[in-house]
């Protein structure tokens, strides 16, 4: 995908989703989210580690261009990084760094800082640069930011969810997610069950496992051309 537009999603994304917990009440922050065990405070301690991730790779080498590198869908295969073992690693994970902040207010300026600074480190980069993720992937930085851009939109479902909220994904993010999971087409064309179509909203959330699915709809989307990735 162009690596300005995954850029220009990954920060409208993120500005959103920022402007919509900054000012959240702090027994908010503590409800539960559709992710359990998790809160939503532990949801957003989760994605602000997750972001942050790009920002330790550019520190690192760039790696030698060597095989195949990993693609932006490739990289929600199903292997042991989604087993049951690496998503309990995952839950402590982010239940330890939600209990190191004082509120909910700091973990939401934090990501703040942590979603710019990305953005700026990206920003400076060509479009050719290589990164090498925790799993050991070698991957285009470009491809690397559209699993943040996924990131920061499925949990940003997951917090309103929690929050009992409308989901309120920008027009790039969910344009940017949509093509992911429709192998670079957009969603013009909506899924069709019992006469009823999905919203661009509907489709990403029911794709993602954010909203339930039956047979019969996972049918009609797969028709649609939807490619299963494997989410945490």
């Amino acid at each position: 995908m162009n690596g300005e537009m995954v850029l220009a999603a990954f920060r409208a994304e993120s500005q959103r989703l920022y402007e919509k917990v900054c000012s959240l009440p702090e027994g908010e922050w503590d409800r539960p989210s559709p992710c359990a065990p998790w809160t939503v405070r532990e949801v957003f301690a989760h994605l602000t580690t997750a972001v942050g991730r790009v920002g330790s790779m550019l520190a690192e080498p760039e790696p030698r261009p060597s095989g195949v590198l990993v693609t932006a869908a490739g990289y929600y295969a199903p292997d042991e990084r989604f087993s049951p073992g690496a998503n309990g690693s995952r839950v402590g994970a982010a239940q330890g760094t939600a209990a190191a902040y004082d509120d909910g207010r700091a973990l939401a300026e934090d990501f703040d800082a942590v979603w710019r600074a990305v953005a700026a480190s990206c920003a400076k980069e060509p479009p050719e640069r290589l990164v090498r993720t925790r799993h050991g992937d070698p991957m285009l930085l470009s491809d690397f930011l559209v699993t943040r851009v996924v990131e920061v939109c499925v949990h940003g479902f997951d917090v309103a969810a929690g929050l009992g909220c409308r989901p309120w994904p920008t027009g790039e993010a969910a344009d940017l997610v949509a093509r992911l999971l429709l192998d670079g087409e957009p969603y013009d064309r909506p899924v069709t069950v019992a006469g009823a179509g999905w919203d661009r909203t509907t489709f990403l959330r029911k794709a993602t496992g954010r909203l339930p699915m039956t047979e019969a709809e996972r049918t009609a989307a797969e028709r649609h051309g939807l490619r299963r990735l494997t989410l945490g």
